[in-house]
């Protein structure tokens, strides 16, 4: 009998997980199937998938995050899922991403095994400070939200900046992921700024080629990693 291989220690190296983060959006596939898309942009760029469903109900984005973390724990890929830790237990997903009304860090993070990823969302430079407190100790990223405004999501304060991210990666030990408004025309400048990872959304589920939207992000992150 032939041992499974074990599953890898994402928690250890957060900084490369975060490299070209895609969070979902199927209204933006333009008719095209998520999973579809999704399976383009692994295959040469993405190096992490955040399924974020905001209007299905909990046994439809139960079902696609099933089919997604399918698709991507061959090819070591992590699925992250967006606010709901239940359904992030119920498909095995390794990351789960909080947001400021979700779940508090500290209840996720007793809800969890400890193999599993962590993110939280800030918008100011209090939240920031407050992963200092032994509250927040299971956190392992932070999504700084958003850089630059963006149409996919609305219910942020107002938009950081440069300044504002370089701010905020001053302020943690945290790996940093950027989020809003990134695409592969400014992506370059928002890692000078400090950001460890970029977080896109409609720069590659928008994209007419989403594999070459992905490459494109890809190799910019490759060069200043």
């Amino acid at each position: 009998m032939v041992n499974p291989a074990p599953a890898p220690n994402y928690r250890a190296n957060m900084a490369q997980v975060l490299g070209v983060y895609l969070v979902t959006d199927e209204a933006s596939c333009a008719g095209r199937s998520l999973v579809d898309v999704v399976m383009a942009a692994v295959q040469d760029g993405v190096t992490c998938v955040q399924l974020r469903e905001k209007t299905l109900s909990t046994r439809d984005f139960c079902a696609k995050a099933v089919a997604l973390q399918a698709l991507l724990s061959p090819l070591g890929i992590p699925l992250v899922i967006n606010d709901r830790v239940d359904i992030a237990l119920a498909c095995g997903a390794p990351g789960v991403h909080l947001g400021q009304s979700d779940l508090s860090v500290a209840q996720a993070r007793r809800l969890l095994p400890p193999s599993v990823f962590l993110g939280w969302s800030v918008e100011t430079l209090a939240h920031v400070a407050q992963t200092s407190h032994p509250d927040f100790a299971g956190v392992d990223y932070l999504g700084v939200s958003p850089v630059f405004a963006t149409p996919t999501k609305t219910d942020t304060s107002a938009p950081w900046g440069l300044n504002g991210l370089r701010q905020a990666r001053a302020a943690t030990a945290l790996p940093v992921v950027a989020i809003g408004g990134i695409h592969a025309g400014n992506a370059a400048e928002v890692l000078a700024a400090g950001a460890h990872g970029l977080a896109v959304v409609s720069a590659v589920c928008g994209a007419a080629d989403p594999a070459a939207a992905a490459r494109a992000l890809r190799m910019i992150w490759n060069a200043q990693a």
